[in-house]
């Protein structure tokens, strides 16, 4: 596995899935060379999709990949029943791959999430592609290398990892335990290029947040990258790395009793960039709520350093969307709806 495959976000209109803008999404990732798009994902806000949200953004992104990119459905729960359901909807409407995030919240171990998740999904479902999603920052649990070793020893339809620990050690003891025909993808924007050069890790791609808005960017940079041709791809990760930096980041937020941490996580930020750039978007769904003014400040400010150092970059936004971005980025007064004050 390999490329560059766009976390895609779910569009809403008010509090409904926009469908007809999610599908002008995901025609806009294929017409820019996308390997593959991940539905319904935590970037996707699958937590507060109904089942049949869920399942109706699955079946049309299937459709619409078909014979042009692959598709992967977020499939992962912390149930494993629910996870095996899902997976079998999936199946059925003839998915690539299926992510499975580690069990958030009820927290197992990783020894449980092997052998009463992760193994009865692969041998349920062999003839399609497994993904395990190690993200312990979101799930407050981890699958380790180890077990994953021994799944993909045992069923080889769990030969990929989603990586999102952050961290490199463990990165490398997945390498080390898997050997060179297991692939690592990247789950995180920021650290794609280290992961793709480092000898001792060999990602072999990403599942990307900001290719929502720069897809032929990213999957250039990962091209290069894999083909060895470091200077280039460095040339394109200069322009877009700080975009990478605001895909989670934090403020600080004063109020009458001090100040506080604002933590404005992933999706909050791609859907705002989006809103600006004139994409379909929407807010997200609640508890997940606005940008505050100081993050909104931070977030239009990156998009203006971006397209002042290169306008290139968005150029396929204003190709397939018909818009003016230099316009857009300076219509700030048009905005105040994609931010709050803290207090």
């Amino acid at each position: 596995m390999e490329g560059c495959y766009t976390a895609i976000v779910t569009p809403f209109k008010g509090n409904d899935v926009d469908y007809e803008g999610f599908e002008k999404l995901l025609d806009f990732q294929i017409q820019n060379g996308i390997s593959g798009i991940v539905a319904a994902g935590t970037t996707g806000e699958s937590p507060t999709l109904s089942w049949t949200e869920h399942k109706n953004v699955i079946e049309i992104s299937a459709k619409k990949t078909r014979g042009k990119c692959l598709c992967v459905a977020g499939t992962g729960s912390n149930s494993t029943e629910e996870a095996l359901e899902a997976t079998k909807f999936a199946a059925e409407k003839k998915v690539d791959a299926v992510l499975i995030v580690d069990p958030y919240y009820n927290g197992p171990s990783s020894l449980e999430i092997r052998k009463e998740y992760l193994e009865p999904i692969a041998s349920t479902f062999p003839n399609i592609t497994i993904i395990p999603y190690v993200i312990p920052g979101r799930t407050g649990t981890q699958l380790f290398p180890e077990d994953i070793a021994i799944c993909y020893e045992k069923f080889k339809n769990v030969n990929v990892v989603k990586e999102a620990t952050g961290n490199i050690d463990n990165m490398r003891r997945t390498r080390e335990l898997c050997g060179n025909d297991f692939s690592i993808i990247s789950g995180d924007d920021g650290l794609t290029l280290k992961m793709i050069t480092d000898d001792q890790i060999k990602a072999g791609g990403v599942i990307s947040v900001i290719s929502n808005i720069i897809p032929k960017a990213v999957t250039d940079l990962v091209s290069l990258s894999l083909k060895g041709n470091i200077s280039s791809a460095k040339k394109i990760w200069d322009t877009i790395e700080p975009l990478t930096k605001i895909v989670s980041f934090s403020t600080s937020e004063p109020t009458p009793f001090g100040n506080v941490l604002f933590k404005a996580r992933n999706p909050l930020s791609i859907k705002a960039m989006m809103d600006i750039l004139g994409m379909p978007s929407g807010g997200c769904r609640k508890p997940m709520g606005k940008l505050t003014k100081n993050g909104f400040d931070i977030a239009i400010e990156t998009l203006r350093q971006v397209y002042q150092n290169d306008a290139s970059i968005f150029k396929p936004i204003e190709d397939f969307f018909g818009i003016n971005i230099n316009e857009r980025l300076n219509k700030e007064s048009a905005m105040q709806h994609l931010y709050y004050e803290a207090y």
